[in-house]
């Protein structure tokens, strides 16, 4: 080998073995470099707070939807409506009323239907399905549709209007899906509420909420009211659906919304329906337990007038003859604060507890007269009928509380049904009669709780009446007795 072939070897030993150390070097010294060097960014998922607890409750709400909607049913009611006479459509032109002049004349008008839609919800295997009583009121034909499509006749099995509960039956043959019906008295404010229904003929709609209130009176929907509140959604067409919690337990019937409310649903407990569809099963009616007297709320003037610390309690303003409260010796003017050994709120808690009463116990009933604390042990009766327990009465110089008043004429004592007290004739605007809620008609039975036998007693008792005292009156109207009391003054 020449020494030129020598040189260019070792060149290239030279090279390759220069090549290997920076290779080397390379490797050794990438730790260090890493820091400067672009890498991949590993794609990591943000965690989502409480992801476990909102899918438990996703499933709950799915689970509930799977198990209660099949025994949730749309119903379907018709009435027919007389046809009478009418005048044919084109009558209208003049054209044609000028051609055919009266002709045709009043022709027969075909018979209407009117329809409605509502929601119930199935209670039984047997086909027994709880519901409003609007929802049905009047209907001649009953139509129930399952979730399965299928149709069924519905048959009336009861209605309560004073509660607007009604049960219908269906041929199930024993094999119906069915709803657990859960306990009302449990639930509080803030709970889940579900409810599912037909609303706007959405056939079997889901929605969510939370129990906004319980307790409330005074919606004007039924006699007897202690309603649920929710925001869970309820619509026209809701009306007889279940109100549900987390367990898809019935807990309550949807029944009413506020129009210029929105998010605000009323629903029957469930707890009040147990005992009205059990007598309407078996009977067809609902038994309730009667006192025979007319209550009405304490007010705060009221409650003033009879020296009373506050207002819990029920103001007795009439008291029926043969009564099982006349029996007992309850008298207009006792306040009612414990029933059976409970405690009467109000009025409205005071019918629910006489309702509830099994017909020929006896209970203690308590109450103030005259600031004196009395007891009494009434037998309770059971409640009439719907027909009127009293007649209307007839209508009818002003005096410094700005009433005119006169003795009752014999001839409208009868149809008054009072044999004593004053005939109000007028009541002067802006007096303190009028504020005070006192009509041209009424009878003036008693003033704080003397009793008015004519005019000549009214002038006495009115004579001892001091200025800027609450004075309580003791009225007829329209055949019922109440209360009123006011502020008077000079």
């Amino acid at each position: 080998m020449d020494k030129r072939s020598s040189l260019k070897t070792a060149v290239i030993i030279l090279f390759i073995a220069t090549l290997s150390a920076c290779q080397k070097f390379e490797t050794e010294k990438k730790p260090y470099y890493t820091a400067e060097e672009p890498k991949a960014e590993k794609k990591t998922e943000t965690p989502i707070p409480h992801l476990e607890t909102l899918l438990s409750t996703q499933e709950a709400f799915m689970s509930v939807a799977d198990k209660m909607t099949p025994a949730v049913v749309n119903i379907s009611t018709v009435q027919h409506m007389a046809g009478g006479r009418g005048r044919l459509p084109f009558e209208v032109d003049p054209f044609f009323r000028d051609f055919f002049g009266d002709y045709f004349g009043d022709v027969p008008q075909p018979e209407r239907r009117s329809t409605s839609l509502g929601s119930g919800v199935i209670i039984n295997p047997e086909g027994y399905i709880l519901t409003n009583y609007h929802v049905i009121k009047d209907a001649e034909e009953i139509t129930v549709k399952l979730s399965d499509k299928s149709e069924y006749a519905g048959k009336m099995v009861g209605t309560d209007p004073k509660t607007d509960l009604a049960v219908i039956k269906i041929a199930a043959n024993g094999k119906s899906p069915y709803a657990v019906l859960g306990d009302s008295d449990k639930i509080r404010v803030g709970q889940w509420a579900i409810a599912i229904g037909n609303p706007f003929g959405l056939d079997r709609t889901f929605t969510v909420g939370v129990i906004s209130a319980t307790g409330r009176s005074e919606v004007g929907v039924a006699a007897y009211e202690s309603f649920i509140q929710t925001d869970a959604s309820i619509n026209p067409g809701n009306s007889g659906g279940p109100l549900m919690n987390i367990h898809g337990e019935v807990v309550g019937i949807n029944t009413a919304i506020v129009a210029s409310g929105q998010g605000i649903g009323f629903a029957i407990p469930i707890n009040m329906a147990k005992g009205i569809i059990s007598d309407l099963i078996k009977k067809g009616k609902v038994t309730r337990g009667w006192l025979g007297i007319g209550i009405q709320p304490l007010t705060k003037e009221l409650a003033e007038s009879f020296e009373l610390k506050d207002t819990k309690g029920a103001l007795v303003n009439e008291v029926f003859p043969e009564s099982p409260a006349e029996k007992a010796g309850i008298k207009p003017g006792d306040i009612i604060i414990r029933f059976g050994g409970k405690n009467v709120e109000d009025s409205r808690s005071l019918q629910a507890m006489v309702g509830a009463s099994g017909i020929g116990t006896i209970v203690p009933v308590d109450v103030i007269r005259d600031r004196k604390a009395l007891s009494f042990n009434v037998k309770i009766g059971e409640m009439p009928g719907e027909e009127d327990l009293a007649t209307k009465p007839a209508e009818e110089k002003e005096d410094w509380i700005g009433l005119s008043v006169r003795d009752i004429p014999q001839e409208m004592k009868e149809s008054l049904e009072v044999q004593e007290g004053v005939l109000v004739r007028g009541v002067k605007g802006g007096s303190p009669a009028e504020q005070g809620g006192i009509q041209p008609g009424d009878v003036i039975i008693a003033i704080n709780q003397k009793k008015i036998s004519d005019a000549a007693e009214y002038k006495r008792v009115m004579s001892t009446i001091k200025k800027g005292i609450t004075t309580s009156f003791l009225i007829r109207r329209e055949g019922v007795t109440l209360y009123l009391a006011f502020r008077t003054r000079r």
